[in-house]
């Protein structure tokens, strides 16, 4: 229930809740979001026409209505609003243009030398252009997601293996392409966009986990992003497994979960002289090869158990499992479900449901977008965020809302 306040703070506050509650579960009807947020049916009815001639919401025919007159729910207009998402990798730039429904307008690519004492100058270069110069739509910014994470209390971002350390990036950039810059774990962007868009939108709760070069992990709880205290929840991938007697790790200890689960984690773990991908170790596995079965079975194991032990602690309705090593999850799920299942808290296996996310490269971009897409229907308080939203506004008010 939105809480009490008076005067223009409370009609800002009734439009913040009601284009979150749209946004995140619409379609909707006016008589639900009444309900849900404790709401006056005029009060709804007056800000929901305000979207309307905005033209950020607009009204849906209810298909499962039978008879008389078809029921009128409510939905965002994707052609309301922009942005550009943008995956940093260690040598590459890939992005795309996106609406407020998730459609993908543009996509673009380049290399980047992230190595750089200054890559930012390179990014601005690049995004410049692609910056949409009037409105409407309003273009609302730029998400970047990076391997890495953003100090919560500073807003800096340690990226390893981008070699960046303590950078101030979204403010850098921002004030370089004259837009609202919002930066995240890459690996969080991806959970921002299965939350909005994806398999993660019938859920409050839920893990997004990622398997390829590394293992990542995202938490929604509450549904909203958990950064942490210091910004690095959800680094799956450095879980302690044998801090004494295992792999070096890039991180600098040893035993970490992602020398044992990365893509050259489990080549190397086949030691095959024709196995030099995870596509060779994939084909192998797929003839039925033995020994690449058991390096998945095995692997599948440890994630399973890694996972059950946040399960017991998070207590999430999902698991979703998405990434370039996901394409072998028939493989790894052999060893993954009896170790979730014996593993999880008693009688809870079957009340947490595990989706594997059909992998395709753009949904790092499109996630990073969606970290800005999403910002609208959040309560985030963070400057950048509250820029998005002003912009948002700002062309809201300018179209007659």
């Amino acid at each position: 229930m939105v809480s009490a306040t008076s005067g223009p703070r409370l009609r800002d506050v009734n439009r913040t809740a009601i284009l979150a509650l749209v946004g995140r579960h619409g379609p909707i009807s006016r008589a639900d979001i009444a309900r849900r947020l404790g709401l006056s049916p005029p009060t709804v009815t007056a800000v929901t026409r305000s979207f309307i001639e905005a033209g950020v919401l607009h009204k849906v025919d209810d298909d499962a209505s039978r008879g008389g007159r078809p029921g009128e729910l409510l939905a965002v207009a994707g052609s309301a609003a922009s942005a550009i998402g943008v995956k940093v990798a260690a040598g590459q730039v890939t992005g795309v243009h996106a609406d407020l429904d998730g459609t993908v307008l543009d996509t673009f690519s380049a290399p980047i030398d992230a190595l750089k004492a200054n890559p930012f100058d390179a990014l601005a270069e690049l995004l410049t252009p692609l910056i949409p110069k009037n409105d409407p739509p309003a273009f609302l910014g730029v998400g970047v997601g990076i391997p890495g994470f953003v100090d919560i209390g500073t807003g800096l971002v340690q990226a390893q293996l981008l070699g960046w350390k303590r950078m101030p990036l979204a403010d850098y950039l921002s004030q370089l392409v004259g837009v609202p810059v919002l930066v995240d774990n890459d690996v969080n962007t991806l959970a921002a966009y299965e939350h909005l868009y994806g398999l993660g939108r019938p859920y409050e709760d839920f893990l997004t986990v990622t398997l390829g070069r590394g293992v990542g992990a995202a938490v929604f709880s509450g549904g909203d992003l958990r950064r942490g205290g210091h910004g690095a929840a959800g680094e799956l991938g450095h879980l302690p497994v044998d801090p004494e007697n295992g792999l070096p790790c890039h991180c600098g200890r040893r035993g970490c979960l992602e020398t044992y689960l990365s893509d050259d984690a489990l080549v190397k773990q086949a030691g095959q002289a024709d196995v030099q991908t995870p596509e060779d170790l994939k084909k192998k596995a797929d003839a039925g090869d033995a020994n690449a079965k058991r390096v998945y079975a095995e692997a599948g194991k440890r994630l399973g158990l890694a996972v059950a032990g946040l399960s017991v602690v998070l207590d999430p309705q999902a698991i979703l499992v998405s990434g370039e090593g996901s394409r072998a999850w028939p493989h790894l799920a052999a060893g993954f479900e009896p170790a979730f299942t014996n593993g999880v808290f008693p009688g809870f296996a079957d009340r947490i449901s595990v989706h594997v996310d059909p992998w395709d490269d753009a949904k790092w971009a499109l996630g990073a977008a969606a970290l800005v897409l999403r910002t609208p229907f959040t309560f985030t308080v963070d400057p950048q965020a509250d820029a998005v939203r002003s912009r948002l506004a700002a062309f809201s008010v300018e179209a007659g809302a």
